[in-house]
Order: C-alpha cells, then sequence, then structure tokens
C-alpha cells in the first residue's frame, strides 16, 4: 500500500485524479483568471491535498500549461464530432467549422486572443512568442495535397499563409469592432468558411471523386492535429 499524500499507483486512479484537479483549475481560472487563481484554491475546489498537487505538477505554470494542453485535445475532439457523415470537402468548410469550435471554447479563445483577463502572465508569455493558430496537425502537408488534386491554386506554402491570415483575422474581429457592431460566432464562422473557398478555390467543380480525396485529406490533418494535442497532453499528464 503506497504512503499517504502519494499518486494512486492505480495508473487510472492516478489519471482520474489529475482530471479531476484540471476540472477544478478550468473552473476557476475561467471565474476568476490564472493570476488570482492559487494552487490552495484548485486543490480546494478539487478535494484534495495542495501537496497532491505538486505531485503531479511541479509549478502552478506547469499544471495550467497541462490545462491548456487538454483544451486542445478537447476542441480538436469536438471538430471532429462536428464533421459532416461525408466529411469536410473544402478547406473552408473546414476552417469554419474550426473557428466556430474555437470560439465556443473560452480557454482556447483566451489562448489565441492573448487575453491578459483570464491567462494573466501566462497571455503575456504567449504574445511575446507570437500568435500560433492551434491547429498541431501538418498543415503544410494537407494544403499540398489539395493543391496536387487541384482543389486549391496557387502556392500552397502561399495559401497556408492565406488560411492562418483569414482565421486569424475573423477571429480576432469581436476585438476591433464596437460592442454594438459585434457578429455572432456563427456568422464569424460562415465569414471564415466563404473567404477561405473564395480565395483558395478553383472556381469550378471538383473533377469526379475530388471532394472524396478533399475529405480524406481533411481527416488526415485532424489526425494529425489530434495526435500532436494528445502526445503534448500525455507530457503534461505524466506523473
Amino acid at each position: 500500500m503506497g504512503r499517504a499524500g502519494r499518486p494512486p499507483q492505480d495508473p487510472a486512479r492516478r489519471l482520474e485524479r489529475a482530471h479531476r484537479i484540471l476540472d477544478a483549475a478550468t473552473e476557476l481560472i475561467l471565474k476568476w483568471g490564472y493570476d488570482k487563481t492559487t494552487i490552495d484554491d484548485v486543490a480546494q475546489r478539487a478535494g484534495v491535498a495542495k501537496g497532491t498537487i505538486y505531485l503531479h505538477w511541479k509549478t502552478r505554470d506547469e499544471l495550467f500549461t497541462a490545462l491548456l494542453r487538454r483544451e486542445r485535445v478537447h476542441m480538436v475532439a469536438e471538430l471532429r464530432e462536428r464533421e459532416p457523415e461525408c466529411g469536410f470537402t473544402t478547406p473552408g468548410e473546414l476552417f469554419g467549422r474550426f473557428a466556430l469550435t474555437l470560439l465556443g471554447r473560452p480557454l482556447m479563445r483566451a489562448m489565441l486572443r492573448g487575453d491578459s483577463e483570464v491567462l494573466g502572465k501566462l497571455a503575456r508569455r504567449k504574445r511575446e512568442s507570437g500568435p500560433q493558430l492551434p491547429l498541431g496537425g501538418p498543415l503544410d502537408a494537407y494544403v499540398e495535397e489539395l493543391a496536387a488534386i487541384g482543389a486549391v491554386h496557387g502556392e500552397p506554402r502561399d495559401q497556408v499563409i492565406v488560411i492562418s491570415s483569414i482565421v486569424y483575422g475573423f477571429l480576432f474581429l469581436p476585438d476591433v469592432r464596437p460592442e454594438d457592431a459585434k457578429l455572432p460566432d456563427e456568422r464569424i464562422a460562415e465569414l471564415v468558411a466563404t473567404t477561405i473557398d473564395r480565395a483558395l478555390g478553383i472556381g469550378e467543380p471538383l473533377p469526379p471523386g475530388g471532394e472524396q480525396v478533399v475529405a480524406l485529406a481533411t481527416r488526415r490533418l485532424l489526425d494529425g492535429m489530434a495526435e500532436a494535442a494528445q502526445r503534448k497532453l500525455a507530457l503534461s499528464l505524466e506523473a
């Protein structure tokens, strides 16, 4: 029998407790913000001793890094659940749904925008490192594959920049518009989809079977995103 205070020896129990702590941290950071949320607060909300949290993560920053990594896993999982039965058959359809999914997750929205009210000094660090679209998968390979079958036009590397710029631009739109002129998330997602397809599209229907090829390429991208997100989270959950 393990000593009191040590993580449960059963890996499943240890993992369940880690997620319970992350659940508590998520609730508190959304309520109070990162800078005002202490390890004591998280421990009390999770129903564990303060020292127990440090058995999982050495610092508060490591705990919240795990929290954000888990949010990315959840976002990708939600995005895959939103995939139509026939798959995403255009880049615009994919990234419009991506935008809607991200906007619906407060922590992901705060991370992308560097919201210091929610993320505190974590947001400041993010601004210093520069923005990164939380895709986590082989976006370059995805666009190159679509270009190879004629589903998008232009240089693939340029089109990756176009996609990122469009998504970022619309996701930051609520921050630059007056409160009474802000668009609902659904409309922002529609604009992302339309703009990307207009910017990348070839202006004519794909040859027979083309949409299925695009859907398969998109599933590979989503698989890559999920794998990368899970891999990073696993590193943060190692005891």
